[in-house]
């Protein structure tokens, strides 16, 4: 069982789940559990869709609770009913660690896969992981030590992954031709993030910025890079709004979905938010 809660964690989960089914060809696996997207492409069956978990803000929260609680209750039931071998938990530890706290209390075995920054705040989950967590997968190199200085010490090191999944399909220059851009001018990407509300607060913010940069300095060139947790259609209500409020959408702004990577490659300085981008 994989449970994610948001893109990075389904990008991440689809890849575990290769890396397993192709280190070990001859095991008949069965994958099931919270998915997004790229896990669905990766075969495993869906038991709840995470894209639907995207929200930030308090009063999101407070709205999105009883959606949270019928999804606890589902996934805990379902792990309870069909008994997989191992839970692995990516990320997502507002709902992940109480996840793990139920499914152990019925004999599961949880691994975590992506600490939670508890060395930065909220310490005292670390107690957390340390009762209900069979073993904690860090991505990065201090974070054993940190978590032995703690007492715990089920804890491996795996490296993040990251390290070999950032790398661009094309040029800057091909990127660039693809999306009739100019090489030889300046390129800002704009990063809003994966999460619905995320984009409905910061793009706004981001491409009154570019207005403002663009009047200054017209051959600038803005490209906004959507995840591929969502879809183009929501900015382009955005910038229809923005444009009713009067505010100049750039000449050279352009949007590109799943091309995060690309768009990183051929930009010269990046507006990112906050997270794994």
């Amino acid at each position: 069982m994989i449970v994610v809660g948001e893109s990075s964690g389904d990008s991440h989960a689809a890849k575990l789940v290769a890396a397993i089914t192709s280190l070990s060809p001859e095991i008949d696996f069965e994958f099931f559990g919270a998915t997004g997207r790229k896990m669905r492409d990766a075969g495993v069956e869906t038991i709840v869709e995470a894209d639907q978990f995207g929200i930030i803000g308090v009063p999101e929260v407070a709205k999105a609770l009883p959606m949270f609680w019928r999804v606890f209750k589902l996934l805990r039931d379902c792990a309870v009913a069909k008994r997989p071998d191992v839970v692995v938990l990516v990320d997502f530890p507002e709902f992940n660690l109480k996840l793990a706290k139920a499914l152990k209390r019925n004999g599961l075995k949880v691994v975590y896969y992506i600490s939670p920054q508890l060395w930065a705040w909220r310490k005292y989950r670390a107690r957390a992981i340390a009762k209900y967590v069979d073993v904690l997968l860090t991505i990065l190199p201090f974070e054993k030590d940190w978590y032995a200085d703690q007492g715990i010490n089920n804890v491996e090191y795996i490296g993040n992954p990251l390290a070999g999944e950032v790398r661009s399909t094309l040029s800057k220059e091909e990127f660039c031709k693809k999306h009739s851009l100019d090489p030889q001018k300046p390129i800002v990407a704009l990063l809003a993030g994966s999460r619905r509300k995320e984009v409905a607060r910061i793009l706004p913010v981001l491409i009154e910025t570019a207005s403002e940069m663009a009047v200054k300095e017209p051959s600038l060139q803005f490209v906004n890079a959507v995840a591929s947790s969502r879809e183009t259609g929501e900015v382009e209500t955005i910038v229809a709004e923005l444009k009713k409020q009067g505010i100049r959408i750039p000449a050279n702004f352009v949007s590109v979905r799943d091309e995060t990577y690309e768009t990183l490659n051929a930009a010269d300085v990046a507006a990112v938010t906050s997270g794994t981008a």
